[in-house]
């Protein structure tokens, strides 16, 4: 068999869509799988949404996940150029091979592919309208997820627009050829394309390419296909909101394809090694954030520290928590306990805000809560000179020092916990108390508390 060539070809619109970004990601894994070539194919004549701005935003997003291409744009390659808009010599050359062959007409001011086959005229119910058909002997794909699909094309269909430009049917078939691409993967909505297109390919004298037509992506809730509208559609908010590229390829690479064993979460090296055609659903994938926030989380377990307070310290800054001038010492004490409870790193603001700020919201359902068992007024007061007479302000010795006093009282040392937590954070969570303790500091913590004692009214 030659050389796998696999091809992605968007149509830049300033958006990078989970769908188009997983049409990307498994060409891209088949590619590497098989050690083919990928390639970038820009499909940009659309003069109106089609901006430089926009396939930038394509770029980076592709960039971002870490899916390079072996041809196309800022690349190069023998079959370029790779944007259509810059491809019309190629399809004037191919539409004359048509019209030569008498498989092309003009009518309305449009140039038609002619079908072969006997031609009748009957009344469409659609069109409401007498129209021609055409008993064409039906297309056969052999498709290799959805197995032997047969489809007639029943009437012939425009291939260049009365202005001038040509359709997407016909260049894409055209590009497909002169790139000499061998499997078109795409999604499941482009199955009903391909009958004309292989009419295309016969007509030129080619054999088509392989054809994969992947599963849709389900929007999270309710029916139908996820769009650019749908929560969590945009590849470029997760990178805003500091998920890690890894994970969002990784749970990408699950909608629609299964390794066979239910194994989640694997690097790139092992996907690209386990991807093939026989993995692929037949069935649709539903969209689940959830499942790749827990990923995520995965992932940001595994950071060394360091990188992990590398990725956090600018989305803290910009969120406001931290000044450029905060310790990094301090900082990597901080995130060194909120990092075991991240699910990603835009939720590191509301998590870790009140170790940095004095200023900080109480939630009224947990002060209610811890209210409804104790006035935390008064537990506070008891364990308020524990803390001041500490010699060492560690974990350790405070876990002691409270739990003795607890046993005094003949009380569960974790009766005082809740309305500590709640006098220094305003949440009824967040990172293990005691270490949470030694971090902040015996005088962070003792300012707070008596100002919790002196202004904070227990609330009942």
């Amino acid at each position: 068999m030659s050389q796998v060539r696999v091809r992605f070809a968007p149509s830049p619109t300033g958006f990078f869509h989970i769908g188009s970004a997983r049409t990307a990601l498994f060409n891209w894994l088949y590619a590497r799988h098989s050690g083919g070539t990928f390639v970038l194919r820009i499909e940009d004549t659309d003069k109106e949404r089609n901006t430089d701005e926009a396939l930038q935003v394509l770029i980076n997003g592709m960039r971002w996940m870490g899916l390079d291409w072996d041809e196309g744009p800022e690349v190069g390659g023998e079959f370029g150029p790779y944007f259509q808009s810059q491809r019309q010599p190629i399809y004037d050359e191919y539409l004359k091979k048509l019209s030569d062959a008498g498989r092309t007409y003009e009518k309305d001011g449009a140039i038609w592919f002619k079908l072969e086959g006997e031609r009748y005229t009957t009344y469409d119910d659609f069109r409401k309208a007498e129209v021609e058909k055409v008993k064409a002997a039906p297309v056969v794909i052999d498709d290799v997820v959805r197995g032997r699909v047969e489809r007639a094309e029943e009437m012939d269909f425009v291939i260049v627009r009365k202005d001038g430009n040509p359709v997407f049917h016909f260049v894409n078939v055209v590009d497909d050829i002169a790139m000499g691409i061998t499997h078109v993967i795409r999604g499941e909505d482009h199955l009903s394309n391909t009958s004309k297109h292989v009419e295309l390919f016969k007509a030129f004298g080619v054999e088509p390419p392989v054809f994969a037509h992947i599963p849709l992506i389900l929007k999270e809730t309710g029916s139908g296909k996820m769009s650019k509208r749908d929560k969590g559609a945009l590849i470029e908010d997760y990178e805003n909101r500091g998920f890690l590229a890894a994970a969002v390829r990784n749970y990408i690479s699950l909608l629609g394809w299964n390794p066979k064993d239910d194994k989640e979460k694997m690097d790139i090296d092992e996907i690209i090694e386990r991807f093939d055609f026989p993995g692929i659903n037949k069935g649709n994938s539903r969209f689940d954030e959830k499942k790749l926030s827990a990923l995520n989380a995965e992932y940001l377990r595994e950071l060394n520290l360091e990188s992990f307070t590398f990725l956090a310290r600018p989305l803290l800054h910009s969120a406001g928590v931290i000044t450029e001038e905060e310790s990094e010492d301090y900082l990597q004490a901080v995130l060194g306990l909120c990092q075991p409870k991240a699910r990603s790193l835009d939720t590191l603001a509301d998590m870790c805000g009140f170790f940095f700020q004095d200023s900080y919201t109480l939630d009224e359902k947990t002060g209610a809560k811890i209210a409804k068992k104790a006035d935390p007024k008064v537990l506070l007061a008891e364990v308020l000179p524990l803390l001041q007479d500490l010699e060492r302000f560690d974990a350790e010795s405070i876990g002691s020092a409270l739990e003795a006093h607890a046993t005094a009282q003949e009380l569960q040392v974790f009766a005082y916990f809740p309305a500590i937590r709640y006098a220094l954070s305003g949440q009824g969570g967040g990172p293990d108390l005691l270490p949470m303790l030694e971090v902040m500091g015996r005088e962070r913590v003792i300012a707070r508390i008596q100002r919790f004692i002196e202004q904070g009214a227990p609330i009942c």
